[in-house]
Formats: C-alpha cells, structure tokens, sequence
C-alpha cells in the first residue's frame, strides 16, 4: 500500500513528497513523464528564477485577488526559507539586479539532481509512466501505465498536477475534468505570461521575426509595463508583454482587439526627441535621420513604419513633433492571445473555495492539491515557483495533519 500518492513530479509535487518523508510518512510520486521535474528544466534554461527578493508585503500583492488564499503558505515558507533550501542542497543564491533571486549555478539541473537524491535518501519512491485517470468506484487511485492499468490504494493523495501550459513536459490540464466530474468547480483554464498575435505585413514578419525591442514602454488603457519584447512570427511576446499579459488577456478575449501603444524612445522627452529630428530634417535620409536622430534600431524603425502604414500615416509627411509623439506612442493592434500550449504559466484551475485551510478538496476528504493547478496566477519574476513550493509544502502538512487524525 501507498500510504500518501502524490501525483505529479514538478516543484510543487516534489516539495509536497519532501515535508511528507520528513513528517515520517511512506510516499510515492506518479508522473505520466519518463522523468521528474521536465518543466522545472524547462525554466532553468533562463537561469532558473526561484524567488523574488522584495519585502514579502510587496511580494503577495503580486498575487492580486488570490493573496488572500495564498498569503498563509507563502508566509509560511517565504523567499528566505526557499533560498535556504537551496543552498542546503548545494546551490546558494544570489539576488540579480533586478531583485529576481537565481541559483549561483544559473541552472536548474545541478538542484533538480541534488533533490531528487535527498528524496531517494528520505525513502520517496517513484513510479513514473503513470498517467492518472482518475478513481475506480471503491475509490482507489487508477493509472495508465506501459503495462496497463493499475490500481493504488493510498490513505491520502496529494495533486500538484500544473496547468496547461507547454503540455509536452507533462501538464496538460487533463486532470480538470477528472475532478469537474466530481463536482469541483474549475475555473477554466487560460494561457498566462503569454505572448499575443498580431497581423504583421508579410515584409515585417519575414524581416524582423524573433528581433527584439529592447527598452521600451507599453500601455494600454491605465496598464504600463517597461523592459523588453520581441517580435514573433504571428505577433509579440517577451518579459514587458507578459507584465501585462493577465489584463491585456482579459481585454482582449472580451471585445476582440484591443490597441496597445509602444513607446521606443521613452526615457527621451517628447521636446527633445522633436528637436533632434527637427536639427536632422533635410539633411539625411529619412530612415538614417530615425536611426542617427532618434537611435532606432532596425526592428524599432521597421515596427514604426508598421503602424504607419496599417493606419494610413505618411511618416515622411508629418512634422517633427508629431514623429516624435508616434514614436512614443506606436499603435500595435492586438488580436489574439497566443495559444496556452506556449504560454510560460496558466491562469484558472480549483477554486480556491473548493479547498479547506490544509489544500484539501472539501468534497475528497483526504485529497489535497498544490502548485498550479489552482486557481491563480502570477507575473514572472519568481512568484511563479515560489507559490508552487509553498503550496506544495502546504499540501504536504495538510496530508500529513490529516493522516495523523486518521490514525488517531
């Protein structure tokens, strides 16, 4: 017998297996993949983002409307402990400039290995190409395996099966309608940190396809965002799209299209940026006078002419504070969201009114879930990983509570 399942090998499935070892309990971790924690590798090709070093204040607020739900995992096991549970695995951390916490190593693989020893030494056991499918009517857990079905019997389960996002590594948000069947409410699932598609003329796609902006600001409506994009072939994504990418999503699932302003030059006063092109005009041609004048870069300049031409504007004709003021504000209509299958996180998931305090499903006693199966979402910046460990290490408190009441 399996006294505690849990089901899914990423961060959130790992740490739950971690507190329950601790607290004495015999566990074993499913994953339908052929390894353990593929998407955690994933992220690590970009340094691997733990945590944020902000005051925790600050911190959970990142987590808008689901502070509340997450604020008592995340306080229980903050940035500081994160950031010393790795270092007790071999991989200190440091705080880049941008306040974003990685490990010295840069990597995640160096971790990933150093844990999964320390779980084989705490006895965790591993059953992977295990797809589960859900319960059989005495209420044991079934998987698809290369040998079959089988069926597990476990005093309590812990499900920290992610969401949807790049469903290749394993979480292909299958589980939702394993659990909708049973009545839980799901809030449907949505693609977060994403990128978006815009209907780029053939020319600026073939030209500029994955060149990025750097630099820059973006705006819509009261929202603002500073850093870098870039261009895709079916439109934009990178870190200043993903800051906006939750109300940006929103708006336009709702009216269909919505008009996003990129400001090139915006640590330039719109006088000053005026006054260069003004000294520049007739001297040069046009595109050196956007190049030596403003300092666009190719893909800025191309992104310019853009939008100039789907709104019918003649750059050359208008005046220099005009330029200047389209080159602060350079309409880019977005269309779409790009599919979740490319989208770093997932929004939606379980209600968090479907849980008690412990992560446990009201209506599965003993089931508890973790990690981004539930229902919240987060910018990047490492408040993505840093909810999935604590709710993990959540849930696994919450099983081991609910364990010792049963045995009691």
């Amino acid at each position: 017998m399996t006294t505690v399942a849990v089901i899914g090998a990423g961060p959130a499935g790992l740490m739950a297996a971690e507190v329950l070892a601790a607290g004495g309990a015999k566990v074993t971790v499913y994953d339908a993949m052929p390894s353990a924690g593929r998407k955690l590798l994933m992220a690590g090709r970009g340094g691997l983002n733990l945590t944020h070093s902000e005051p925790l204040r600050d911190f959970l607020r990142k987590y808008g409307t689901a502070e509340p739900h997450l604020a008592p995992a995340i306080t229980a096991f903050p940035p500081d402990a994160l950031r010393a549970w790795s270092e007790a695995l071999g991989q200190p951390t440091f705080v880049g400039s941008s306040g974003r916490v990685f490990p010295q190593s840069f990597k995640a693989s160096p971790l990933l290995r150093a844990w999964l020893r320390r779980l084989d030494a705490a006895g965790v056991q591993f059953a992977l190409r295990h797809r589960w499918s859900g319960w059989d009517g005495e209420g044991s857990l079934l998987f698809q395996t290369p040998d079959g079905k089988r069926v597990v019997d476990a005093r309590a389960t812990v499900l920290a099966l992610g969401g949807a996002s790049w469903p290749r590594l394993g979480s292909d948000g299958g589980w939702a309608q394993l659990l909708a069947a049973r009545g839980i409410t799901i809030a449907p699932l949505r693609p977060a940190n994403c990128g978006f598609t815009v209907a780029w003329s053939e020319i600026f796609r073939d030209r500029f396809e994955g060149q990025p902006l750097k630099g820059v600001a973006l705006s819509f409506g009261s929202h603002r965002a500073r850093g870098e994009a870039t261009i895709t072939r079916k439109g934009i994504e990178g870190g200043a799209i993903y800051a906006l990418s939750a109300p940006l999503r929103d708006a336009v699932l709702e009216t269909g299209q919505v008009t996003l302003h990129i400001a090139l030059r915006p640590d330039v006063s719109a006088g000053d940026l005026s006054a260069r092109l003004a000294a520049a005009k007739g001297k040069q041609s046009f595109s050196n006078r956007l190049r030596k004048a403003a300092h666009l870069s190719p893909v800025a300049a191309g992104l310019l002419q853009e939008a100039a031409i789907a709104s019918g504007i003649a750059l050359q004709a208008l005046s220099p504070e005009k330029l200047a003021g389209l080159i602060n504000a350079v309409p880019i209509k977005v269309d779409g969201v790009a599919p979740i299958a490319r989208a770093i996180s997932t929004a939606g998931g379980i209600a968090f009114d479907e849980l008690d305090k412990e992560f446990m499903i009201r209506r599965l006693p003993g089931v508890f879930a973790a990690g981004e199966m539930l229902d919240w979402e987060a910018p990047t910046g490492g408040y993505l990983l840093q909810a999935c460990f604590a709710t993990g290490a959540a849930a696994g408190k919450g099983a081991l509570k609910w364990q010792s009441r049963r045995m009691g």
